[in-house]
């Protein structure tokens, strides 16, 4: 059953930005308790494995209590129940986010009544990051440290 204090942050995290991680932290803050739920999604070739994504977010959220890593697939709907979310907390980058986001919130709800979905914007410094971005600078040899937590960084300069 869900407490009305835990959130769940989902997303595919491949790979997590700072702007990924800003959200999350924020989220903790409102939340006792916040799940990130990393999403296996297999009709997509990712860049990082499963497992990558979830060492890697644990070691940048390391510290930090009251958040926890799982992996999840199927509904969202699904995952907020098995972990006892009552709010889905999802980070807002721009409009277009916005309009992307608003008929899934509203799914969501149709699905689990009771599921509220929380939007937090972007920090001014994170409102252009995203992670294809990241994955296509990454690919044509350029500089993302200032996009992505260090264990992020450091973990793609070994795979290269």
């Amino acid at each position: 059953m869900a407490d009305g204090r835990t959130a769940l942050v989902a997303g595919s995290f491949d790979p997590l930005t700072n702007g990924h991680l800003d959200v999350v932290l924020r989220a903790r803050r409102l939340f006792d308790r916040v799940v990130v739920a990393v999403l296996v999604n297999p009709g997509k070739s990712p860049l990082l494995t499963l497992d990558e994504r979830l060492a890697l977010i644990t070691e940048s959220v390391a510290g930090a209590p009251g958040i926890e890593i799982v992996a999840f697939d199927g509904l969202l709907v699904d995952a907020a129940t098995r972990h006892g979310a009552s709010v889905v907390v999802r980070g807002l980058r721009s409009v277009t986010d916005y309009e992307h986001e608003w008929p899934m919130a509203r799914m969501n709800a149709a699905l689990l009544p009771g599921l509220e979905t929380v939007y937090l914007p972007a920090a001014g410094e994170f409102a252009h990051v995203s992670s294809s971005l990241v994955r296509q600078i990454h690919a044509m040899g350029g500089s993302i440290g200032a996009f992505v937590p260090p264990a992020v960084l450091a973990h793609l300069r070994r795979r290269t």
